[in-house]
């Protein structure tokens, strides 16, 4: 019998992910190393065992594009490319039946179209299931923080994009608050009439993202940006950010200095089976994150097709791969926060850290 099988590429978000696997390098410049790196060929990272469902088992692997995402945004993009898919010739020569795209893989050009037509086997991007856990983490975060999202104010930064769009719709169908953001104020308007179109909701669109931040009580960022774009200041007190750009959207800063705000990582998932990736990607063991999961999940179902491809992303796709999940034992994993587990206490913490500060906010605003 042949084992279901998959690849997932993955590549260096920027030097410190090449410095943790070679810290000799970081005597050299930055540019000197990702220049380095990129004229290297695709490699096999490591194989990924173990991923059981009550229905199946997959195996798969890493494989690795030789591209930090700062080398993809300045190289000509034919050229990015050609090394993109290359990596995914590899995955076939591995026996993957089918490749999920990782981090900016998934981003450059059109979005895994090109990738897809020149490859023999079928490529998703995994932006359905990043889609479902990331507005599930953010509800399940607002509630522990206290906040109703049927009624609170939410913010979509990013909105325009793939996964920004089908996230706005989908809580467009739920919330009666919803600012979404972006840098093209046209595109914005577009989504909001289609948004007012199939839901009735009356959006507020924007290209103020601090403004927008600082009324919002929810907020899922999801841009494609180099930079962080939201800072310490710009978050109410008591507000919930989840993060699901890579890059992350948020700054390290909020971490240091804002001890009443609950920021998480977008679509970290526990997968089911005695998984181990054979690779330290920053996580603990069996979890991964949405994107990943989509592969694998399709790989255990067979459905061996172009799940998630282009930049239009449906709310049907985001509810079936919710299922297919759910079938084969994926769920959310606990909260994570820049890159660590967040405990029970931390969040109550966080929760009374906002109070305190709401309530000297309060009585300034009596003196005054």
């Amino acid at each position: 019998m042949c084992m279901d099988t998959f690849a997932f590429m993955i590549h260096p978000i920027d030097t410190s992910d090449i410095y943790r696997k070679f810290p000799f390098l970081k005597r050299l410049p930055d540019t000197f190393v990702e220049t380095a790196l990129s004229k290297l060929p695709p490699l096999k990272v490591s194989e990924i065992t173990g991923i059981k469902s009550a229905c199946n088992e997959t195996r798969g692997w890493f494989v690795g594009c030789p591209l930090t995402t700062r080398k993809m945004i300045r190289l000509p993009e034919k050229k990015v490319l050609r090394k993109i898919i290359k990596t995914g010739k590899l995955a076939e020569k591995l026996g993957a039946k089918i490749l999920g795209l990782g981090a900016f893989t998934s981003v450059v050009g059109d979005a895994g179209v090109t990738v897809a037509k020149n490859l023999k086997i079928p490529v998703t991007t995994g932006n359905s299931y990043t889609v479902a856990t990331a507005i599930e983490g953010a509800i399940k975060a607002a509630e522990l923080m206290g906040i109703d999202y049927s009624t609170a104010n939410i913010a979509v930064v990013g909105a325009t994009g793939s996964i920004g769009k089908v996230c706005a719709h989908y809580l467009a169908r739920e919330v009666k608050y919803l600012t979404i953001v972006g840098k093209n104020y046209n595109k914005l308007l577009f989504l909001a009439e289609k948004i007012l179109k199939d839901t009735g909701l009356s959006v507020v669109p924007t290209t103020n993202t601090s403004k927008a931040i600082r009324n919002s009580d929810i907020i899922i960022t999801v841009t494609s940006s180099l930079d962080t774009i939201i800072h310490p200041e710009d978050l109410k007190p008591g507000s919930v950010v989840c993060d699901v750009a890579r890059p992350r959207d948020v700054s390290q800063k909020v971490a240091s200095t804002r001890d009443d705000v609950l920021v998480i990582e977008g679509g970290v998932v526990d997968v089911p089976g005695d998984v181990n990736f054979n690779f330290n990607f920053g996580f603990p063991p069996k979890k991964a994150y949405a994107c990943m999961a989509e592969t694998m999940i399709l790989s255990l179902e067979q459905r061996y097709e172009c799940f998630t491809l282009g930049r239009d992303l449906t709310i049907q796709q985001v509810d079936e791969i919710t299922s297919l999940a759910k079938k084969h034992g994926f769920k959310l994993s606990g909260l994570r926060s820049f890159e660590r587990e967040l405990t029970p206490e931390q969040i109550n913490q966080i929760k009374s850290n906002a109070r305190k500060k709401l309530k000297a906010r309060k009585n300034m605003l009596k003196i005054i």
